[in-house]
């Protein structure tokens, strides 16, 4: 696979601006791995978060024709170019070229993006999205006539992870849609462009809290919670486990869409203390081998499962605290290095 290049045909880019060695980096490359399923995806995006700016994306894959290429999921990286060449593209042509031999994926797409291109080229392909019976993800730069009972959430993705189109994030919304009543109190954790918590606020919770280890998606995040005119309700911040103060009241509902091992390593932290008793968590970010590795994290810290979605590979569980365990309030907010899933 190493060595062979093709010019992407679509440039639905998300924009990390990145300073290199002080300097602002004018043109990226895209890279793109197109029509691979969810474990072969996973492994790509691991590939490509070891050697790339700003993290891998995991889309539904888009034809030309904006159809969905049934059952398919699209990977993309960006990376700046210094001093003429694309920073770690032949460390990810490498990889990826032995990553296909033991996964059936196609050769990458690269497609150069200069500067003036950006603000406009990443924005082709994405569209108004229904998902459940009542939450509508919008674009910004979109309209949309919604119906009465419509939850829209505007977003502008161009920042930060988070557009609604990964699977999991489907998983995470429609889990919200069922089981979230108002006034119940929400975190998410690794919040990135904050659509669960938005979606979340709308659907009539709050307070929320949306925490996000990464600096511009905790920006991002803030601008969409604003744009949505939930950030008196959604409050937006740096960090990893929240410190809960003895006045302070556990969440009803934790949101955890990210990696499967960063799922485990939080719960090993104390998440659960977080969460009130007969509250629920809902994991999203994993694909079937994982589940149960993290079914059985869960189970030990107290938690049944009381529900399973899965949509194409990857599986969302949805878990009720059942054990008294004591509030811990020891932890501060800290990053310990998690990598979201959408």
């Amino acid at each position: 696979m190493a060595g062979k290049r093709h010019c992407c045909a679509t440039g639905c880019c998300q924009i990390f601006a990145r300073v290199i060695s002080r300097r602002l980096v004018v043109d990226w490359l895209e890279v793109s791995v197109q029509q691979v399923n969810g474990e072969a995806a996973e492994a790509v995006r691991e590939v490509f978060n070891r050697y790339g700016h700003g993290g891998a994306v995991i889309e539904e894959a888009i034809s030309e024709t904006d159809e969905a290429v049934g059952g398919t999921l699209t990977v993309k990286v960006y990376l700046p170019f210094e001093n003429g060449q694309a920073v770690g593209q032949q460390e990810i042509e490498e990889a990826l070229w032995h990553l296909s031999q033991l996964y059936p994926i196609p050769a990458p797409r690269f497609c150069r993006l200069p500067e003036e291109d950006w603000a406009h080229a990443w924005k082709k392909h994405y569209r108004v999205l229904r998902v459940g019976q009542r939450i509508v993800v919008k674009p910004s730069w979109q309209t949309y006539t919604s119906r009465p009972d419509d939850v829209v959430v505007e977003l502008d993705p161009g920042m930060a992870f988070g557009t609604g189109l990964h699977p999991s994030t489907h998983l995470c919304l429609i889990t919200l849609e069922k089981h979230l009543t108002p006034g119940m109190k929400v975190l998410d954790m690794g919040t990135g462009s904050g659509i669960l918590a938005i979606a979340a606020a709308r659907l009539g919770a709050g307070p929320v809290l949306a925490l996000d280890i990464d600096p511009m998606a905790v920006k991002a995040a803030r601008a969409n919670a604003a744009a949505n005119k939930v950030e008196h309700i959604v409050r937006v911040e740096p960090g990893s486990l929240p410190k809960l103060e003895p006045h302070d009241q556990a969440f009803d509902i934790i949101l955890v869409n990210i990696l499967a091992e960063t799922i485990v390593e939080l719960l090993g932290k104390g998440l659960i203390h977080r969460l009130k008793r007969a509250g629920l968590i809902v994991v999203a970010g994993l694909i079937e081998p994982q589940e149960t590795m993290v079914a059985e994290a869960l189970g030990a810290q107290g938690v049944d499962i009381v529900e399973r979605l899965q949509e194409k590979d990857w599986v969302a569980l949805v878990g009720r605290r059942n054990r008294g365990l004591s509030t811990c309030t020891a932890f501060s907010c800290r990053p310990i290095g998690w990598k979201k899933a959408g």
